[in-house]
């Protein structure tokens, strides 16, 4: 019999990096969880500068082809930066790093209680947990059957500008907000103007997405209150009212980082829209909206308490989803490899 085992003599010439990879309402998570570098730094920002510094050549062949793909996306775990946070992560994407990901808060929090078979307190466990944009909550649930229902509060959530306009090549003048959930996105009413919101409309909606972002990235100038970090436009979400489920509220396309194209709702997506739906008084305090993704997934998201946040009216949203392990991976990178690091070609 032919053996495909790699012996440990061999291994010792090779950088070996362990994940454990989930989905989360469709979009994929790539958690790392052995072989990745020490992340320097005292706060999780300070952490997310050092990565892009000094590590980056590791998230892009983690995230680009041929281990990943355009719309791969993972997660780092680093130490906390608060006291009373239990550990802290950073996004990675095509793109870079972000600021905040609720789906991957939601896959994390998961894959956290499966990992850990003791702590279950009335079929409850609870996570602190530190992201660039700030300190989240995390609820994990399992019913008698054994299923884990993820949750988190999420920081707070605004509409940072309503009602705003821009040129468009291809379809002209078009109306956006503008609204923050751990990141900033442009949301467009896909149905004003006709765009489709489905699976074969894909190229179009990257492409638009993209042409959207960077035209509202040069006009508008964001600003986050508090760090010039989280201080840039993400991506745009169109928003549709033609959903797949009766008790869908609406859909979700979030095109987000380089095109790529999120298989969710988007849970820092969902956040900012339920500050934008508040401060239009179109939802109440504890209305639960179910919102559905391209793929057919779906996130609740309920803005459950109102506050201000360095003179921004917001609101603090809860969102709900399910995640799925879907393999546990030993990556490996040799230095003889000259696509070592990976490249995209979508």
């Amino acid at each position: 019999m032919v053996s495909f085992s790699i012996s440990e003599h061999q291994q010792k010439n090779l950088q070996i990096i362990k994940t454990t990879d989930v989905h989360t309402e469709g979009e994929p998570l790539r958690i790392v969880t052995d072989g990745f570098p020490k992340i320097k730094g005292k706060t999780i920002l300070e952490k997310r500068r050092y990565a892009k510094e000094h590590l980056d050549h590791l998230r892009q062949a983690l995230i680009f082809e041929p281990r990943g793909h355009a719309d791969m996306y993972g997660a780092l775990i680093t130490e906390p930066e608060r006291k009373d946070s239990d550990y802290g992560v950073l996004f990675i994407h095509n793109e870079g790093y972000s600021s905040m990901c609720g789906h991957a808060i939601l896959a994390l929090t998961t894959v956290a209680s499966q990992a850990d078979n003791h702590g279950w307190v009335n079929g409850e466990k609870h996570y602190k947990v530190d992201t660039p944009a700030g300190q989240v909550i995390a609820n994990a649930v399992k019913d008698l059957q054994g299923n884990i229902f993820a949750s988190f509060k999420n920081i707070a959530s605004w509409a940072e500008a309503l009602d705003c306009k821009i040129e468009i090549e291809g379809i002209g003048i078009i109306k956006f907000d503008i609204g923050f959930g751990g990141a900033y996105y442009a949301f467009v009413d896909a149905d004003k103007y006709g765009i489709k919101c489905t699976p074969d409309n894909v190229t179009a909606l990257i492409e638009l997405g993209k042409k959207i972002k960077q035209a509202v990235s040069e006009k508008y100038n964001i600003c986050h209150p508090l760090e010039s970090d989280l201080s840039f436009l993400y991506g745009t979400i169109f928003t549709s009212k033609k959903v797949d489920k009766q008790e869908s509220h609406s859909k979700h396309v979030c095109i987000f980082a380089d095109g790529e194209v999120d298989r969710s709702p988007t849970g820092t997506g969902v956040s900012a829209r339920v500050a934008l739906l508040k401060a239009r008084n179109e939802i109440t305090l504890n209305q639960t909206l179910s919102i559905e993704s391209i793929v057919g997934g779906s996130m609740t998201v309920t803005a459950i308490s109102e506050t201000d946040f360095f003179g921004k009216q917001s609101v603090i949203p809860e969102v709900t989803g399910t995640a799925y392990i879907t393999g546990r991976h030993e990556f490996i990178i040799d230095e003889n490899d000259p696509f070592k690091y990976g490249f995209l070609l979508r």
